[in-house]
């Protein structure tokens, strides 16, 4: 059964007031290559990077981490059609695990439970936290026609929605899962309470 990877690494990053993704985090890794490494220790192969055409230093930075380089023509139409352009690029998959290049903290078990998750064959995964619903998530090929039609700047938000019944709670001691970094802000240490 084959599970691959997509990171999507398209955004327009407005609101960080610069590249985030190339903004090195305190120990100095780039948000992406940390990210992609976290990917990568669970997924030797088959890690599916979406990068805007223009983003050649992001691809070059991915492309060192192991990823597979996806150009997407169509990023600026917003985050699902980066996702479905990431799907074609992987091709046939029993089933996509979906993670966002902004979210740097996530534990590569947090990752390894989703994919399990898929590996036991359910159609939808994602990992909670304290009763949230977080990332990655796991979508299975079964989806694969509405994962093509994907456009918009929700990703796979409405699918998830429509489906929501299907999806598999995978419960994770990782508050990172729901942590992203939209602004300079977000790379302060969080409390947790």
């Amino acid at each position: 059964m084959k599970v691959v990877a997509i990171l999507l690494a398209a955004g327009s990053a407005t609101r960080f007031g610069a590249d985030k993704l190339l903004h090195p985090l305190p120990h100095g890794v780039p948000i992406a290559a940390q990210s992609a490494r976290h990917l990568r220790a669970v997924f030797a192969d088959g890690v599916f990077a979406v990068v805007r055409p223009e983003s050649t230093q992001l691809a070059d930075l991915l492309r060192s981490e192991g990823c597979e380089i996806v150009r997407c023509a169509r990023a600026a139409d917003g985050m699902g059609a980066s996702l479905a352009c990431g799907v074609a690029a992987a091709g046939a998959a029993a089933a996509y695990l979906v993670a966002l290049a902004d979210m740097p903290f996530i534990r590569a078990s947090s990752i390894a439970a989703v994919r399990d998750a898929l590996l036991d064959g359910v159609p939808l995964a994602a990992p909670y936290f304290r009763a949230r619903r977080g990332h990655p998530v796991g979508i299975s090929s079964q989806f694969g026609d509405e994962l093509a039609r994907l456009r918009g700047d929700e990703g796979a938000k409405q699918l998830l929605a429509a489906h929501a019944s299907e999806i598999v709670k995978v419960p994770v001691g990782d508050p990172a899962v729901l942590r992203d970094i939209d602004t300079p802000g977000d790379l302060a240490p969080p409390l947790i309470v």
